[in-house]
């Protein structure tokens, strides 16, 4: 039995009881499908093993160690994953085409009973559906910038307006990074094709009649790039500023920035590469404030001297129309409920076209 894609933006497989993934982990860490568990049939060393003697050998004596192989992992993830399994469960079971991994686990599976199928095309079936949504094909549902010089809360105003009822999509979360030279975060950033499978499952189950908001960005989100169906409707949509004081600003930024804050030895790091944008005199400041434990004064200094003339130097290149601008004098954290409550009245009232 086979199970074939089909709209990718409806996700399918979520029909399944539980989607299983029995390529080796590298593969899985990878990408994988949203939702995914990692059972693998081979592990990494195992793949590469069967993959030599298949080469060196011949294919015959690579499939009986591999079907050994398979064989040995298959009851293991029996006993220790799956066991708990009632007789009814219908898992979608998927290797990277759809070949001898996964009709090997599929056909133990059924011996037991389970109501198992297998994804026709495997993960190479998947990855050419995402590749088609994002660097093929439209967006299915119309975008709303939400934008706005650096520091103007507009990270952490997303799930407020989601709480709102508002469609967001946060970009940067996806991306596991702030966008902006100093925007490491803990975990590091996933792979491309990792990043495009989170983008896909957070476009899905969105109304294509109603405009999704997400954050203005460059082309590039740390290391990863925006897709280009993805990047081509930013690029189109209508623009929502948020404007702030340079001082509520430093201070939002000191609060959300408190994770590299407590790491002054990464910080100076990353403020040594700004040399070649501000100059030596102004980074050596920067480091003394660092040493001082001065965040306020490092955030509004990065501000005005680094992030604003570069958003200015930018936006001389964003001819996307602003439809509107919300002002916001205070950005503290018992505040943004408020600016939320407001930001999302003003974003009923943009016509996404």
């Amino acid at each position: 039995m086979g199970f074939e894609l089909g709209d990718l933006w409806q996700g399918a497989w979520r029909d399944f009881d539980s989607v299983i993934d029995v390529r080796a982990p590298l593969e899985f860490a990878e990408d994988h499908l949203p939702g995914a568990m990692s059972l693998p049939v081979l592990s990494d060393e195992e793949r590469a093993r069967v993959g030599t003697i298949y080469k060196q050998v011949s294919p015959f004596d690579a499939r009986k160690i591999g079907a050994a192989l398979v064989a040995r992992n298959a009851a293991q993830h029996i006993e220790t994953q799956l066991m708990d399994k009632p007789g009814g469960w219908r898992p979608l079971v998927y290797c990277w085409r759809g070949g001898q991994r996964s009709n090997s686990f599929a056909t133990i599976l059924r011996q037991i009973g389970w109501r198992v199928e297998v994804l026709e095309g495997g993960y190479r079936s998947y990855r050419r559906a995402v590749v088609e949504a994002l660097y093929d094909s439209a967006l299915p549902f119309p975008l709303i910038r939400l934008d706005g010089y650096t520091g103007t809360a507009k990270t952490a105003l997303l799930p407020l307006l989601k709480a709102r009822g508002v469609q967001v999509v946060d970009l940067e979360g996806l991306a596991g990074h702030r966008g902006s030279i100093l925007g490491s975060v803990a975990g590091g950033q996933p792979s491309q094709k990792g990043f495009e499978s989170a983008l896909i499952t957070a476009f899905q189950g969105l109304d294509p009649a109603r405009p999704v908001v997400v954050e203005a960005e460059s082309a590039r989100i740390g290391a990863l790039r925006l897709p280009p169906a993805l990047w081509h409707a930013m690029i189109r949509a209508p623009r929502v500023e948020i404007k702030a004081p340079v001082r509520a600003r430093a201070a939002y930024l000191a609060r959300a920035y408190a994770d590299l804050l407590a790491e002054p030895a990464e910080l100076t790091r990353l403020l040594e590469r700004l040399r070649v944008l501000v100059g030596a005199e102004r980074v050596a400041q920067w480091i003394a404030m660092v040493e001082a434990r001065d965040w306020l004064a490092l955030a509004e200094g990065l501000v005005v001297h680094h992030y604003d003339p570069a958003y200015a130097r930018a936006r001389k290149r964003d001819d996307a129309r602003v439809a509107a601008v919300a002002e916001a004098s205070d950005l503290a954290e018992d505040a943004l409920p408020a600016v939320a409550d407001r930001l999302a009245q003003v974003l009923a009232e943009v016509d996404p076209g």
